[in-house]
């Protein structure tokens, strides 16, 4: 007799663990399915964890070797151990994943290796090589991520011509690094090798990089990305790449159309975007409603077309973050034990971890002015932020977005050093509903960079202190 469960969960991603692990607290018989052999997904094994470690390894490089002397701090030749670099991040993903095991095994969650199926409702196979296995559930979570995005004419070895999952383990520097794609993943990715050495040419179909994000944001990201070295080709595409043993040769145009040229690279890194992970499933099969893209169809409460299948993160609609399958996972499996839950969708941050880091949350001003909604935006620039002078990082500044009558915190851009955790605040500030003057009115420490936050919002009203 197949062992039955309250909630199978495919995928053991962020989304995916996540709501495994908290259906389990509340007292769910639950189980996770993951194919790859590891736990935590695309995000901890080859995505946000091990290029957060190379980027923040790179970062203290780039210090060492050309910013320390300027500080008053001599030390000798800085030098590249790459093969110790990458195998200090690989320890790091290593000991993360343990840890989930370890998590599931304290909450109870049963650990499935092996490919998950949906044969029909209620009903999962898991494939570990030749041997299947199907369990009985009450409810099935979808949460299989996303892989990333092909391009035709550009075949991908992992070796030359690279996705993000190669590019993170690459055995040597290379001399030229040319990025398809001037989105977060391309940039933060360019980011590391460039401090690394490599000369770094970004070409991108749209006419400006971060094309979502705040236009003043781009425009000034740019701008730094350039003093860095990297070289962009905006309003290019790629038609074509032709490998050879000394490199990868790309046939780029004008995105509008006219004479094409070539670009010569070591390394070609693919980053067009991420398409949901939903063939295979067996969702045909039942039935589960996607679009054209794959992209999974739920309501409100996370449920497909189909009763007692949901789906979360990369493979349903918004935004491909795994803090924003984190809080799906919680949601659905609070809402399938009979709890109630849910995501303000305004509140989720988009954060860019180079350096300087770029980090958003809300609607840009671009967004406003097309719903034609009346605004008031308050900007205050890092150099005049005295901690920023004390540690060298004036680079950026604070943009924060208010209705124009109520005073509501409708957004915020920031692009400056720790940008990431400096638009936490705002985070809150607009899930519970605050205004910019709920910003200007509390008091952040001095000398902090959290002070630009607090200047911005009183800019919002025509009243810094400092500019």
């Amino acid at each position: 007799m197949a062992e039955t469960y309250d909630l199978i969960v495919i995928g053991g991603g962020p989304g995916g663990y996540v709501a495994a692990i908290r259906a389990a607290q509340l007292g769910l018989k639950t189980a996770c399915v993951e194919k790859r052999g590891s736990l935590g997904g695309t995000c901890l094994n080859v995505g946000c964890i091990p290029s957060k470690a190379l980027l923040h390894n790179s970062h203290l490089y780039t210090e060492a070797a050309h910013e320390f002397k300027e500080r008053g701090i001599e030390v000798g030749t800085v030098k590249l151990n790459l093969k110790k670099l990458m195998s200090n991040k690989d320890k790091i993903v290593g000991d993360l994943t343990k840890g989930i095991e370890f998590l599931f095994k304290k909450n109870k969650v049963d650990y499935l290796q092996g490919l998950g199926t949906i044969e029909k409702p209620g009903t999962v196979v898991v494939t570990d090589g030749k041997k299947k296995t199907s369990y009985e559930t009450k409810n099935i979570v979808i949460a299989t991520g996303s892989d990333s995005a092909p391009l035709p004419g550009v075949a991908v070895d992992e070796k030359q011509i690279v996705t993000s999952t190669g590019a993170l383990s690459l055995p040597k520097v290379p001399k030229h690094l040319a990025v398809i794609g001037g989105g977060v993943i391309g940039l933060e990715l360019g980011s590391v090798w460039a401090r690394f050495g490599a000369k770094v040419t970004v070409v991108e179909f749209l006419g400006r990089i971060l094309p979502t994000n705040d236009g003043e944001v781009s425009k000034q990201f740019q701008s730094i990305l350039k003093k860095q070295g990297f070289e962009f080709r905006l309003s290019t595409k790629v038609t074509g790449a032709k490998k050879a043993k000394t490199g990868v040769t790309l046939t780029v145009e004008p995105a509008a159309g006219g004479e094409a040229e070539t670009l010569k690279a070591d390394v070609v890194l693919l980053s067009i975007g991420r398409t949901p992970y939903t063939e295979g499933l067996g969702l045909d099969a039942v039935g589960v409603e996607t679009d054209a893209r794959g992209v999974i169809q739920v309501d409100a409460h996370f449920q497909t077309n189909v009763p007692g299948i949901y789906a979360i993160g990369d493979c349903i609609p918004g935004p491909m973050l795994a803090h924003k399958a984190e809080d799906e996972g919680v949601v659905v499996a609070e809402i399938l034990a009979g709890q109630s839950g849910h995501i303000d969708y305004d509140a989720i941050p988009g954060i860019v971890y180079t350096w300087t880091e770029v980090a958003s949350v809300g609607k840009t001003e671009e967004q406003l002015k097309e719903a034609g909604r009346s605004f008031k935006a308050g900007k205050f620039p890092f150099i005049a932020n005295s901690r920023a002078r004390c540690n060298g990082d004036t680079d950026g500044f604070v943009k924060l977005l208010a209705d124009a009558k109520t005073d509501e915190v409708l957004g915020c851009h920031i692009i400056g050093a720790d940008a990431g955790n400096l638009i936490q605040e705002i985070v809150t500030v607009i899930e519970f509903g605050g205004s910019a003057e709920d910003v200007a009115r509390t008091c952040h420490g001095h000398p902090t960079m959290t002070e630009a936050v607090k200047e911005a919002a009183l800019a919002v009203d025509g009243r810094p202190i400092h500019i």
